[in-house]
């Protein structure tokens, strides 16, 4: 999965490894169909880190499940060029009866590697996210935070060039959540990945990302974008992530407002 191109090489030479154009969803409800998406266009650069911030309910999930496949727009074009995204969820989706090293070997039999090769290839990708000697173990023998490291490396098993995670830590603890943040911008900069990161923790997004984007409420527009220009790594607790996160949040909240007054 290693890539030999520096990021400024690597963007230059690919594009995007993402390319949403006016990307709108909608549903239909007992109360008719009900817009949850508008006009989103938005690019993700190859080996860059972007989170979607917004409100419950915003769609932040939907544009996230788009951009996997799981489901078709109403409208506009989703681009993918480096193939299908990987996809982490909230849960880990973990297979209880499967070890740790089978479950991630699952994934590369799904990609085709060779039996002979799924082991060496699992383990590596356990030391890769810091587990290394757990491939033997059972999922109820894993803390939540070590569950979350085994669904990354799952994940980077399907050796795709772009990740989407849909809030892969909101249900861990603070000290748990803080470590995975620095494992998660070790192995976006060892591997140059691309990364599409759904949050509503905006000390989390600016925490993590290259770029913010903020989401509308219902129905979901890209409201504003920020460009993160602070050094990595940088600490929760730092002191231009705390002041950029409250100019997200003053915009956030007046998003919150207007969908309250609809």
């Amino acid at each position: 999965m290693a890539n030999t191109l520096t990021k400024a090489e690597d963007r230059v030479s690919v594009g995007h490894a993402a390319r949403l154009a006016h990307v709108s969803k909608s549903f239909a409800g007992p109360a008719g169909t009900q817009l949850v998406l508008d006009d989103i266009s938005l690019d993700v650069a190859p080996g860059e880190f972007v989170t979607l911030l917004g409100a419950s309910g915003c769609g932040k999930s939907t544009l996230l499940n788009l951009v996997a496949g799981l489901d078709r727009p109403t409208g506009g074009t989703i681009e993918t060029p480096g193939g299908r995204p990987a996809l982490m969820f909230q849960e880990h989706a973990l297979f209880p009866w499967l070890t740790a090293g089978k479950n991630i070997e699952l994934a590369l039999r799904l990609r085709g590697v060779a039996k002979s090769q799924r082991r060496p290839e699992a383990e590596r990708l356990l030391e890769l996210v810091r587990l290394g000697g757990a491939y033997g173990k059972r999922v109820h023998e894993l803390s939540g935070g070590m569950r979350q490291r085994v669904a990354m490396a799952r994940a980077l098993a399907q050796d795709s060039r772009l990740l989407l995670m849909d809030e892969p830590f909101a249900a861990l603890d603070a000290i748990t959540r803080d470590v995975l943040h620095d494992e998660l911008t070790r192995i976006w900069r060892e591997t140059n990945v691309s990364v599409l990161f759904v949050t509503h923790n905006v000390r989390e997004a600016v925490r993590l990302a290259e770029r913010v984007v903020l989401l509308s409420s219902r129905p979901g527009r890209i409201a504003r974008e920020w460009t993160v220009d602070i050094e990595q790594p940088r600490r929760i607790e730092d002191t231009s992530v705390a002041e950029l996160s409250v100019e997200i949040t003053e915009q956030l909240r007046g998003e919150i407002r207007r969908h309250g007054q609809h």
